[in-house]
C-alpha cells in the first residue's frame, strides 16, 4: 500500500494514539516501523491462534469482499482481527483472546515492508471499515468445522 491510501490508514490509526504526531513520527523514525496504539476507541482485536486464525480469514474473504485490517505475529503464532469497539467485552470464545479498552496493540506502518514480527495480512484502507463480529464467528465455526472432515 503506498501513495493516499498509506496515508489515510496512517492517520486513521495514528488518531487513536493519546499523541497522533508523536505517533507518526514513531513509525517513520522507528527502523522497526511499529507504534503501540490503544484498542477500544475506533476498534477492538480478537486474537486468534494462527492455526484456527487463518482457516477463519479464508472463509472470511471468501464471504465477503473487504474484510477488516488483520494482523499476524510472533511467527504467525497469532493473528489480530479488527472488530466494532465493544467486541472484546462480549466476546465469550475459548482460546480467543479479546483486546479492548485498556490494551494496547503493537501496529506496524500500514505502508511499509515487514521490518519486526508483527505484519499486516490485510492492512487498514483508512475509511475505518472493520470486520463484523457476528461474520467473524460464522467464519470461525466453519473453519473449525472444516479442520474435523
Amino acid at each position: 500500500m503506498t501513495g493516499a491510501g498509506a496515508r489515510a490508514a496512517v492517520e486513521w490509526l495514528a488518531s487513536v494514539a493519546p499523541d497522533p504526531g508523536a505517533c507518526r513520527w514513531e513509525w517513520e523514525r522507528d527502523p522497526r516501523g511499529v507504534a503501540l496504539l490503544p484498542a477500544g476507541r475506533r476498534w477492538d482485536v480478537l486474537i486468534l491462534p494462527g492455526e484456527l486464525g487463518y482457516p477463519t480469514l479464508d472463509v472470511l474473504t471468501r464471504l465477503i469482499d473487504r474484510p477488516g485490517p488483520v494482523l499476524a505475529g510472533f511467527g504467525d503464532a497469532r493473528m489480530g482481527f479488527f472488530v466494532p469497539p465493544g467486541t472484546a467485552a462480549r466476546w465469550v470464545g475459548t482460546g480467543v483472546r479479546g483486546a479492548g479498552p485498556g490494551t494496547w496493540i503493537v501496529v506496524p506502518h500500514p505502508g511499509r515492508a515487514v521490518v519486526g514480527k508483527v505484519r499486516w495480512l490485510i492492512p487498514p484502507d483508512g475509511s475505518g471499515t472493520l470486520t463484523d463480529a457476528t461474520l467473524l464467528e460464522l467464519a470461525m465455526h466453519e473453519a473449525a468445522a472444516g479442520g474435523r472432515e
